[in-house]
């Protein structure tokens, strides 16, 4: 499609090693990751409207209490 072999794709990979450093890595991929999969689960209409917080704040929780 846009022409891309192996050798760009080492050479990309490369430059993006040099921009980012070996330690930021994980975290870019972590995020693309999560990135795509929720991609996927919005087109397969598979999201909550309104997600709950899976642990609620605990401050919150205190100024109820107090007021």
């Amino acid at each position: 499609m846009f022409g891309i072999g192996m050798p760009e794709l080492i050479i990309i990979l490369v430059i993006i090693l040099i921009i980012f450093g070996a330690g930021k890595l994980p975290e870019i991929g972590s995020g693309i990751g999560r990135g795509i999969k929720n991609f996927k689960k919005a087109t397969s209409g598979e999201l909550e409207e309104n997600p709950e917080p899976k642990e609620p704040n605990k401050l919150e929780e205190e100024k109820k209490a107090e007021g």
